[in-house]
């Protein structure tokens, strides 16, 4: 073979791929444990799922097999993709814990539950959910605020039914409670694709949140 074939063919491939694959390994997805008062909602889940398996992706979630959550889980293993999943044990049968899953993670908390999720995962996006949901990505993004983690953080505004949030997050920026540089690190956009390639070339700001104004 000619120096520099496995090279170019490498990049011929990489060009004919319609799903390039994601430089991150796994994503945290938050969601309902219900299918919420429209169809659209579990759409939206499936064709995440199909995107995530396709960029070669893994799924970390919340280990359910009601509602968003186990539409997606669903979906992802339907499709060949890995799934993880992580529940504490007082919910295993409140929520059904799904027993098909790649690895189930019984935990003896929700704080563990958490944090077994944030280790597991590259990244974390929300897609509609209830104040769980809300509490989990809003917890993720405060650790990346804090530089605890440099882990893209975002939202799956299906159906723009985030937006009364990101009005609040304006708002709290336009009172000088959290500073525009934190506010973009939510990554948001309505399409799984686009906000997957934001996610590979997210970088985290350095600027503290207790730097003097």
């Amino acid at each position: 073979m000619p120096p520099g074939a496995a090279r170019n063919r490498v990049r011929i491939r990489q060009r004919e791929l319609i799903y390039p694959v994601s430089a991150l390994r796994r994503i945290c997805v938050y969601c309902g444990s219900s299918t919420g008062s429209r169809d659209v909602y579990a759409s939206a889940a499936l064709e995440l799922a199909r995107l995530l398996v396709r960029r070669d992706v893994e799924l970390v979630y919340g280990g359910a097999s009601k509602g968003i959550m186990g539409v997606l889980a669903d979906a992802v293993l339907e499709a060949g993709g890995r799934v993880h999943g992580v529940i504490p044990k007082s919910l295993v049968e409140n929520e059904i814990a799904h027993e098909r899953l790649t690895e189930l993670h019984v935990t003896e908390s929700m704080h563990e539950r958490k944090s077994m999720m944030a280790v597991l995962s590259d990244g974390f996006i929300a897609m509609p959910g209830g104040f769980g949901t809300l509490e989990e990505i809003i917890e993720v993004l405060t650790w990346g605020q804090l530089q605890f983690h440099s882990k893209p953080c975002g939202l799956l505004n299906v159906d723009a039914y985030f937006d009364r949030l990101l009005d609040f997050v304006a708002h709290a920026e336009d009172e000088g409670f959290v500073r525009p540089q934190h506010g973009e690190m939510l990554l948001v956009d309505s399409d799984p694709g686009k906000l997957l390639g934001r996610f590979d070339s997210y970088q985290s700001p350095q600027v503290r949140k207790w730097t003097t104004r």
